[in-house]
């Protein structure tokens, strides 16, 4: 079955070329667009699709606004904000908001269409180039005190949600703890379930809103690999 996609940006000319860029890719079909949040609010609640493709910055009532509003329906569909790199701030608000996940409108088209599929299989999404900046306005907020949740955590599960707060894919942290890629997918899973949190997005939401992750850690552990 075609993963059900609807797309929202105030510019048509933008909501044209995602559409031709989707449109050539297999399973996917665009089922409605929106030039506004009230419009995505009212083509979503229509069409039903399975992720919503949504510009953070429109007139009117805007993207966050209206995926806030979406994210109370009782079957809300998967959100990935569209963000341009230099201009938006509103990441962290949107993270706060549990949108599922940011995709640069600058992205290659393949991995446009890889952010798709992958929020419809219930997987988050933060472009590679959005994911530091994601993680620095996090990493400014003043220390917390940890939440009890964290006790449930064994010290291997407590490493593993650190990583994932500094940015780190399932084989870097295979690399980094010398475990396998499974084992790494298990702890997830486990941390995941035991903080009651629904992907690995919120995950680093609630490792940075905790206070257990330190400013610039990534940078100062890992200087011989990318970011």
């Amino acid at each position: 079955m075609a993963i059900r996609l609807v797309i929202a940006d105030d510019q048509a000319m933008i909501r044209a070329g995602l559409r031709l860029v989707v449109e050539t890719a297999p399973g996917i079909e665009v089922v409605g667009e929106a030039a506004d949040g009230r419009q995505a609010l009212a083509v979503a609640r229509q069409r039903r699709p399975d992720v919503l493709l949504m510009d953070i910055a429109m007139p009117g009532l805007d993207g966050l606004s209206a995926a806030r509003q979406l994210l109370e329906d009782p079957r809300p569909p998967r959100i990935v904000m569209l963000t341009t790199f230099n201009t938006d701030d509103n990441l962290h608000a949107s993270l706060r908001a549990r949108v599922h996940g940011f995709v640069l409108k600058s992205s290659p088209a393949e991995q446009l269409i890889e952010a798709i599929r992958a929020a419809a299989a219930g997987e988050a999404v933060i472009d590679p180039a959005v994911a530091p900046r994601v993680i620095d306005a996090f990493a400014a907020q003043p220390e917390l005190t940890p939440p009890p949740e964290l006790a449930t955590l064994t010290p291997r599960e407590l490493e593993v949600l650190r990583l994932l707060a500094d940015g780190m894919s399932n084989p870097e942290i295979a690399r980094e703890l010398r475990i396998g890629e499974v084992t790494v997918r298990t702890h997830v899973t486990h941390v995941l379930h035991k903080l009651g949190l629904r992907d690995r997005i919120h995950a680093v939401v609630f490792a940075y809103e905790a206070g257990i992750v330190r400013p610039g850690r990534r940078r100062e552990n890992s200087r011989d690999e990318p970011c």
